[in-house]
């Protein structure tokens, strides 16, 4: 998937009004995204388009126009989108009390390795784990881990053959497997180059 370049930005004036539109498709397109892993997770796969939001959305908040920090924000976001051969997504922890977050982030130490998706009739691929930056230590772990899922060829065709595609998490404190919804699966397929 080809990465973003500052052709591909508005300027600030621009942005602010195309904006509710731009932001209305977005949200529309991460609809097919976003897969719930049990009441307390989920995975929002990302892609060039999400990551162009979220640049843009940055730029926005920040109020960045010079070309330097416009370069930061890509090199940063670029690293979130797909290669071809893999997905990435960003892994969130979703308890609404905070409290039970606090508690829950001790529990479960880890998860962001434990956490994989599963082409039917293949092997588990677990995801690679914040490769950016460490965000867990032995004490607890973080709410939110960038994750990559290197995805072999034969599963890639697999998958465009037709198979199905589970996703889960194998914690001693989180277990749960999800069969990904036809939605999710088809959107997910254009992240995969072509065999």
């Amino acid at each position: 998937m080809q990465k973003l370049t500052r052709d591909d930005l508005l300027s600030l004036e621009q942005y602010a009004e195309e904006r509710p539109a731009f932001r209305d498709s977005v949200m529309m397109h991460k609809r097919n995204r976003r897969l719930g892993l049990g009441t307390n997770a989920a995975l929002y796969f990302e892609d060039r388009l999400t990551m162009q939001y979220q640049v843009q959305e940055m730029l926005r908040i920040e109020r960045i126009f010079e070309a330097d920090g416009i370069n930061e924000e890509l090199e940063t976001y670029n690293a979130l989108i797909p290669d071809g051969s893999n997905w990435k997504a960003t892994f969130m922890v979703e308890f609404p009390e905070e409290q039970e977050r606090r508690e829950m982030l001790t529990r479960l130490v880890g998860i962001e390795n434990r956490i994989y998706i599963q082409v039917v009739d293949f092997a588990r691929v677990f995801a690679i784990a914040d490769e950016d930056l460490e965000r867990a230590d032995e004490g607890k772990t973080s709410a939110v881990h960038f994750l990559r899922f290197e995805l072999p060829t034969e599963q890639s065709a697999a998958l465009r053959s037709g198979a199905a595609l589970i996703a889960g998490i194998d914690h001693d404190n989180y277990r749960v497997e999800v069969s990904v919804a036809d939605n999710v699966r088809l959107s997910l397929l254009n992240d995969l180059a072509s065999i």
